[in-house]
C-alpha cells in the first residue's frame, strides 16, 4: 500500500535530480585539451567568424551573418541546461590564450524523422583547430557525461552522407550507421546536394574507450 508522503517524496527525489541535471551541465566539463564550459558574451564575435567561414559552413546549408550567427548564440543559451542537455563552449585549455573555439555537446533535434525525438550528440569547431582530434576528445567526454550523469539510454548523430570528416568523429565514439537509418533532412529541399544525410546511433554500455579507436 502506498504510504502517506510516498508522493512527495518522489517529487522530491525528482526535483533533486532535476537539479542535479543542470548542475552537472553549468559545471560543464574538462578533458585534456578542453574545458566545455557555459557560454560567455565574449564568445559571439570568435562564433560569428566560425560561422562566416565558408568550409566550417561546406556540409552547412550556409553560412551565417552576424546577426543570423547572434542568433544561433541565443538560442543555443536559452536552451542551456534544459533536462541537463546544452551545446557547451569549447575552450583549449592547452593553450596561453585559451581561445573558444565553438562549441561540443547535446542537443533535441527539432525537426521530425523517424528517429525523433532523440538526444543528438555535435560540435562545431574553428578550422585552424581541426584534424588534431579535438572534437573526438570533447564529443567523448560528452557522450561519458550523456550515458552516467544522465543515464541515456541512447544518442544519435548525423550529417551529410558527404561530410567524411564528422563520419569519422562517429565512429571513433564507437556509433555504428545502419544504412536503413540514412534519411531526407526535412529542412532541406529536394534536390540540395546536401540533403541524403546518415544516421549513427550509439547506446548506452557501447562507448568507444578513451585509448580505443584513436
Amino acid at each position: 500500500a502506498r504510504r502517506f508522503g510516498d508522493d512527495d517524496c518522489a517529487v522530491h527525489r525528482l526535483e533533486r535530480r532535476v537539479w542535479a541535471k543542470s548542475e552537472g551541465c553549468a559545471r560543464g566539463l574538462m578533458t585534456q585539451r578542453l574545458r566545455l564550459r557555459p557560454w560567455r558574451e565574449q564568445d559571439l564575435a570568435p562564433f560569428a567568424e566560425i560561422n562566416a567561414d565558408s568550409e566550417v559552413a561546406r556540409y552547412l546549408p550556409s553560412t551565417l551573418s552576424r546577426d543570423e550567427s547572434d542568433g544561433f548564440a541565443r538560442r543555443i543559451r536559452m536552451n542551456f541546461g534544459r533536462d541537463g542537455l546544452g551545446l557547451w563552449a569549447a575552450e583549449r585549455v592547452d593553450l596561453p590564450s585559451r581561445p573558444f573555439i565553438g562549441f561540443i555537446g547535446l542537443a533535441v533535434p527539432s525537426f521530425e524523422a523517424h528517429f525523433t525525438p532523440c538526444v543528438e550528440v555535435g560540435w562545431r569547431l574553428a578550422r585552424k583547430h581541426w584534424g588534431v582530434g579535438l572534437a573526438t576528445e570533447g564529443a567523448r567526454a560528452v557522450v561519458r557525461y550523456a550515458f552516467t550523469e544522465l543515464e541515456l539510454a541512447e544518442l544519435v548523430s548525423f550529417t551529410s552522407v558527404e561530410n567524411r570528416a564528422s563520419r569519422r568523429v562517429m565512429e571513433k565514439l564507437g556509433m555504428a550507421r545502419n544504412p536503413g537509418d540514412d534519411f531526407d533532412h526535412p529542412r532541406l529541399e529536394a534536390g540540395h546536394r546536401l540533403r541524403r544525410h546518415v544516421l549513427y546511433r550509439l547506446q548506452a554500455g557501447q562507448s568507444a574507450t578513451d585509448e580505443a579507436r584513436t
